[in-house]
């Protein structure tokens, strides 16, 4: 694969759009390729290629000509497929902590999580979300919420039961105390 000349770079970054439309003409297809083979799904990788040149055109003011060009856009491709799974990681967590059989993407499921997490106080739910959806580790949770760790495991612990009984009785027809 052939580096594009540093002058196409430079006025892509200016933003130049014929010089950037020139840049994704001549990466398209490496890219997809790539995510292809990273993810295994030309769909999704179709999907993350429009999304790495999306990344890539508000970031190339930022690329320093320290690395080749290829480099510098097949590791946004890579970040953006491992943001991509990380996402999904999100996602898979929420509906596992809610009990959830539903699949990740289905829109019933995710109004069943949202009013589920609605039904928490607000302690609670912020806690909860900030472990199982943000992915923090429970000391960055407790920094980010101005609470001891040990707080923070109390009200993961709380609102995942909470929730597991309020999926249970909204499955029966049955009303949940609120807290």
């Amino acid at each position: 694969m052939e580096e594009p000349e540093p002058a196409l770079v430079r006025a892509a970054a200016r933003g130049d759009v014929a010089s950037f439309g020139s840049l994704v003409r001549s990466y398209q297809e490496p890219v997809l390729r790539f995510l292809v083979r990273l993810v295994g799904d030309e769909a999704l990788a179709e999907d993350l290629a429009q999304e790495t040149f999306l990344r890539a055109h508000r970031g190339l003011r930022g690329f320093r000509h320290r690395s080749r060009f290829s480099t510098w856009l097949f590791a946004i491709a890579r970040n953006v497929a491992t943001d991509h799974y990380r996402r999904t990681a999100r996602q898979d967590r929420a509906f596992r902590m809610v009990g959830a059989a539903a699949p990740v993407d289905g829109p019933d499921a995710e109004v069943e999580v949202q009013i589920g997490l609605d039904a928490l106080s607000p302690k609670l739910r912020e806690a909860l979300v900030t472990i199982e959806v943000l992915g923090l580790r429970y000391r960055e949770a407790a920094v980010v919420l101005g609470v001891s760790e040990g707080t923070v495991k109390s009200r993961v612990f709380h609102a995942r039961r909470e929730l597991a009984r309020w999926m249970r009785a909204d499955d029966v027809g049955e009303e949940v105390e609120e807290r």
